[in-house]
């Protein structure tokens, strides 16, 4: 027994078996350019890339707090080099994944566990690594440019920012110490105080303070969404905290960053390197709570920790933010 076209494709559809009908004129071409342009970006984790945002705005605070100006030209090329690298770091991951076969293992959440796109369509693969080192490309030409402007004090700061885009999947995951805090002191060390130094002529105890809370949240960031992928990523090679010492040692050193995010806070406060305002920062702290009893309560069900990770995100993109804020207002 013979079928008409399926309900939904181009050109036409099954009603009852009868009649078919005509889809719009250019439906199509546009379903077609959205699959191409998902598969695209799919690698590159674009609603992740909030986290470079709010990092450059928590840098580009700590200068204004200090100069009571900006260049809003060269802040806007910074930003555009940080989204650039969080983005090429992305895609290479997504690439070393697929290669790895991490990605086909994992209990993929929204938050964790890699994006997909290379598993539904492999030919990807190739894409996803040029895209990948073309942005890292991008990004130290945009660091070389400003270290050319600012002087050889940035050259540390992005030299080993682009250290962590190149190894940090192929070899930092394999070091339970490092692969801990390599996406600290890329989003907060280098991303936050790089562009306090750009923007403020030079280096800060304002961007230091300011920097140590995405120190501290970015690298819980990574180190909460490994939970639900312990067993594939052990089977692929890597070698990160919850690997090597267990669920409950991860929970543990997750609750201590927190608290040494939002002590971070406090302290700039105390010292008189940050000012009061910043305080706001600690109104995320419920949300880090919750994320921390989540990290212990549900670290085995890839499904039950789901909220916790979404505590988690929000934790960090909103506290350096809030961060951000307080320190724009407060020269206001």
């Amino acid at each position: 027994m013979g079928v008409g076209p399926a309900a939904g494709e181009c050109g036409a559809a099954a009603d009852g078996g009868s009649a078919a009908i005509e889809k719009p004129p250019g439906c199509c071409g546009i379903q077609k350019i959205m699959r191409e342009a998902s598969g695209l970006l799919g690698p590159l984790r674009l609603p992740f890339l909030l986290l470079p945002l709010a990092c450059v705005a928590a840098g580009a605070g700590a200068a204004f707090w200090r100069m009571g100006r900006l260049d809003w030209g060269t802040a806007l090329l910074v930003l555009v080099g940080a989204v650039c690298a969080h983005a090429s770091v992305n895609a290479l991951n997504e690439y070393s994944d697929f290669r790895t076969g991490v990605d086909a293992r994992t209990r993929r959440t929204p938050f964790s566990g890699g994006s997909g796109t290379l598993q539904r369509r492999p030919a990807l693969a190739g894409y996803a690594l040029g895209v990948g080192l073309v942005l890292a490309a991008i990004t130290a030409v945009i660091g070389g440019y400003l270290a050319l402007q600012v002087g050889p004090i940035l050259f540390p700061l992005g030299v080993g920012g682009l250290a962590v885009v190149l190894l940090y999947t192929p070899w930092l995951n394999r070091n339970p110490a490092l692969c801990l805090v390599a996406p600290g002191l890329g989003f907060g060390t280098c991303m936050v105080m790089g562009t306090d130094v750009v923007l403020g002529d030079g280096y800060s105890w304002t961007g230091f303070f300011a920097s140590l809370v995405p120190f501290f949240l970015v690298s819980n960031l990574l180190l909460l969404n490994q939970f639900p992928d312990v067993e594939a990523d052990r089977a692929g090679g890597r070698r990160h905290l919850v690997i090597a010492y267990g669920l409950r040692v991860g929970a543990v050193v997750y609750t201590l960053f927190h608290a040494g995010a939002f002590l971070s806070v406090v302290a700039g406060v105390a010292l008189g390197f940050l000012p009061t305002l910043t305080l706001i920062a600690l109104a995320t702290l419920p949300l880090a709570a919750l994320a921390a009893r989540g990290a212990f309560s549900y670290a085995d069900s890839s499904a039950a920790i789901v909220p916790a990770l979404a505590m988690n995100v929000a934790t960090t993109l909103l506290t350096p933010s809030l961060v951000a804020a307080g320190l724009f207002l407060a020269r206001s």
